[in-house]
């Protein structure tokens, strides 16, 4: 088979989409990536894999600009003869869709998550839902396209929307996460009584991360006196609207509040060194960040929003809060502080949720019987026979 896989960015394809490449590489299978060019494309090229740019600019809504897209891929995909294309995120799954049915292939379209048009509350975001709905709907009319969603409350959201046909969406909770890498330090942890509480949160720097809430919530614990240690990882992003001006960050930082990383290369040892990982986004597709952290071992706080739930059970394997509420995230982490055995006990339960659900190995493996469905079989059965049945 041939798959082309295409998203936004190169990061994201390094970052998510690597393994189920070069595993479908691995089985035999050619596989073209194709996103925006950026620093991430000659990390995939130096892996072997085949990469082309594409002429996207994320923020566009020129309409002439989205039709040449659409158009040029849709040559691509009629040039290189491929069998599947598998957009990631909104617009490339709307796009790759529309592009595979033009040229009469199969496609699938991976919405991880509903993203800026549907999360944010200004108007010019609310005018765009109407559009880009209608745009789903064509471009997931097909017969041989998927749907992949990651959580149920997307399901739930395109079974009231009538987007697309139930019988062609499938449930595929995210990218994966290699639960070798990510794991608790072999040593035993350093007791969270003794020295100041490490909270993370390793996300992109935007407003809908709900890392205004993280902020304010460590001003509320540093006036009431408590030894925290608030960490952000991750960097602004310039193709996103709801991006945090890296002056924001630096003020933040050098204020005292927080101490601001950027971009961090080594993550597991950054969750190594945490003692709780927090994510007080407004909504997720599937939070990889969060299943980093729950493989990683360490006690989560999130918010009950979308995506976010699906990893997290309250009281079970993390704590949930209100979405958009600093002082009930600070209360959350002041909880963990006070119960170091509470952190522990969720923690260990995080670990063996994230090794029974959230495998690479087992997602890979999801995704490529969803190729194999719409190719007629002609895909191997890469690691035994998941279920990934109409929902």
């Amino acid at each position: 088979m041939k798959l082309i896989l295409f998203a936004n960015t190169d990061w994201y394809l390094y970052n998510f989409r690597r393994s189920l490449a070069l595993a479908a590489k691995s089985a035999g299978h050619e596989v073209l990536l194709v996103s925006p060019a950026g620093p991430y494309a000659q990390r995939l090229l130096d892996l072997g894999l085949r990469w082309i740019s594409a002429p996207m600019q994320r923020r566009s809504l020129n309409p002439l600009r989205e039709l040449t897209l659409i158009a040029w891929l849709w040559r691509l995909v009629c040039a290189e003869r491929a069998d599947v294309v598998h957009g990631f995120t909104i617009k490339c799954a709307v796009y790759g869709a529309l592009a595979a049915r033009l040229a009469g292939v199969a496609g699938v379209g991976s919405v991880d998550g509903m993203g800026y048009v549907f999360v944010s509350r200004k108007l010019s975001a609310r005018a765009l839902r109407r559009l880009v709905r209608g745009l789903m709907r064509v471009a997931f009319g097909g017969a041989n396209v998927r749907v992949v969603l990651l959580n149920r409350d997307d399901v739930a959201v395109f079974r009231r929307s009538g987007v697309a046909s139930m019988s062609r969406v499938r449930r595929i909770p995210g990218s994966g996460v290699d639960c070798r890498r990510f794991a608790p330090p072999a040593t035993e942890r350093r007791n969270i009584q003794k020295g100041p509480l490490r909270v993370v949160l390793a996300a992109r720097m935007l407003w809908d991360k709900g890392i205004g809430e993280f902020v304010e919530a460590a001003r509320i614990l540093r006036q009431e006196g408590r030894d925290l240690h608030f960490i952000l990882a991750g960097g602004p992003d310039a193709g996103n609207p709801a991006t945090i001006p890296a002056q924001v960050l630096s003020d933040w930082r050098s204020g005292g509040l927080v101490e601001w990383l950027g971009h961090v290369d080594d993550i597991p040892a950054l969750f190594a060194s945490a003692d709780v990982v927090a994510l007080p986004s407004y909504r997720e597709g599937l939070p990889t960040s969060l299943i980093e952290a729950a493989a990683s071992g360490r006690a989560l706080v999130a918010t009950d929003a979308p995506g976010c739930r699906d990893v997290v059970t309250d009281g079970v394997d993390g704590l949930l809060v209100p979405a958009r509420d600093a002082a009930a995230l600070a209360r959350a982490i002041a909880r963990l502080q006070d119960d170091p055995a509470l952190a522990a006990r969720l923690g260990e339960a995080a670990r063996a949720k994230a090794l029974a659900e959230y495998d690479e190995r087992h997602i890979v493996a999801h995704t490529l019987e969803v190729y194999r469905e719409l190719v007629g079989g002609r895909v191997a059965n890469w690691l035994g026979e998941p279920s990934t049945r109409p929902i």
